[in-house]
């Protein structure tokens, strides 16, 4: 499961003053529930004092991250490359390049891939992890 646009943040770099972070050298992980999910995560809590993390999220075509809610977290979704809908407080959203969508916290959320998998870039405040 390739896409040249998601390999570019796939291969980006997180740009601090005086650290840079090359996302190439992030292992990807397997996401704990969620079969056909991936997770990289770019900068955790432990990084932020808890106040913010970033993960690059890639679902396998056909795959979902099945409803569930944050208690605390506000949770933001940056659609890199590929399609799939996201229900967001009962609403479905369509999920294409270009698309975010907010899901503050205690909201249900889902999110199903389409044919050619989804990429997405995920901001949580307060961090995730």
């Amino acid at each position: 499961m390739k896409n040249e646009v998601f390999e570019s943040f796939n291969n980006g770099q997180l740009r601090l003053p005086g650290k840079t972070v090359s996302f190439e050298q992030i292992p990807w992980s397997k996401h704990p529930v969620f079969e056909g999910v991936e997770l990289k995560h770019i900068i955790s809590g432990r990084e932020t004092d808890g106040k913010y993390s970033y993960h690059l999220v890639r679902i396998a075509p056909g795959k979902s991250i099945f409803d569930h809610i944050h208690e605390t977290q506000l949770e933001t979704h940056e659609v890199i490359a590929g399609r799939g809908i996201c229900i967001n407080n009962g609403v479905e959203i369509v999920y294409e390049p270009g698309v975010i969508s907010v899901m503050p916290a205690k909201i249900h959320h889902e999110v199903r891939a389409g044919n050619e998998g989804l990429y997405l870039f995920a901001k949580f405040f307060p961090a995730l992890c």
